[in-house]
């Protein structure tokens, strides 16, 4: 569940969900992060995003977080509920199933990131959905509804479990945060991955991509053959894989096959350049069939393309 209807005072108003980061809007860089899930509520005004979802909005809109929690879990059945902000630009989908994984090692109501400096972050967390309804109805029971109510006043009355996660449960409250998140993204340690990411959800692909082989598939194609084989190359790999079905599995072979081209390519290059340029060299005389002429020279035809090209 994705609570994406709050105010965003501190960003004067504006549409926080829709504010990107990485070129990609927040609320749908939360929903790449909880792909797996079963089902998935978000708690807002219905918006075009990358995934589909189920809508809920809480009554009256803008009644808060818990109203737009209970809101939320009358669209689902599951037994587990990972509730997030649609605010979390480093939320990835390896620190839900840590969540996860906490929470069934665990007879605790949920679990939930600290921040940084040591703050609860409950909505970063995973919760037993059948303690959030009967704590929801206890308090909604206490004070003639859930309206204005802080988030605290439930998860005061949870046992909750806390991992410690500074990257993951920061979010984007100010201009500042959005500013400082944007930095981040294009920093050299983070920009591949961040970029791969952003161009699989634009383009529909859930894929694991191994980032390293295509990185070596390019790498060998641009210096074995031509600077400008490498993205041509990496684009045929990929379009052999889809041929084949897709997956891991396709990507890896038509990498390899590729790769092994390749060197072979830059082997005959290498082999090439070690017979001299002139028919009769030292090493070898015109490969079978060739014309023994200048403009027939055994490797002439690939001259840009030996071992230093590129």
């Amino acid at each position: 569940m994705v609570l994406a209807g709050g105010a965003a005072r501190r960003l004067g108003g504006a549409d926080k969900p829709g504010v990107r980061v990485g070129g990609r809007a927040l609320l749908d860089r939360v929903l790449a992060a909880c792909a797996d899930a079963a089902t998935t509520v978000v708690v807002a005004d219905p918006r075009d995003t990358a995934r589909p979802v189920l809508w809920a909005r809480e009554d009256p809109p803008g009644a808060g977080p818990l109203a737009a929690l209970d809101a939320g879990l009358r669209r689902t059945t599951a037994d587990r509920t990972v509730v997030l902000s649609a605010d979390l630009p480093f939320l990835e989908e390896e620190t839900v199933r840590r969540l996860l994984t906490a929470l069934r090692g665990s007879a605790a109501d949920g679990v939930l990131l600290v921040d940084s400096e040591g703050r609860d972050q409950p909505l970063v967390a995973v919760y037993r959905t059948g303690a959030l309804r009967r704590e929801l109805s206890a308090l909604a029971s206490a004070h003639g509804g859930l309206t204005g109510l802080p988030l605290r006043r439930l998860t005061g009355a949870l046992e909750l479990t806390r991992i410690a996660d500074p990257v993951a449960s920061f979010d984007c409250d100010t201009w500042e945060d959005i500013a400082a998140a944007r930095e981040r993204i294009r920093e050299h340690g983070h920009v591949l991955d961040e970029w791969i990411s952003a161009v699989k959800d634009e383009l529909g692909i859930d894929l694991d991509v191994d980032t390293a082989l295509l990185l070596d598939t390019a790498r060998d194609a641009a210096h074995g053959v031509a600077r400008p084989a490498a993205p041509l190359t990496t684009f045929l790999v990929g379009y052999a894989a889809a041929r084949a079905g897709g997956g891991p599995e396709a990507v890896a072979e038509a990498a390899r096959k590729a790769m092994a081209l390749a060197v072979r390519w830059a082997e005959e290059g290498t082999a090439e350049a070690g017979l001299g340029t002139a028919p009769g060299a030292s090493g070898g005389g015109s490969a079978p069939g060739t014309d023994p002429t200048p403009g027939g020279t055994p490797g002439a035809a690939g001259a840009g393309g030996g071992p230093d090209a590129g």
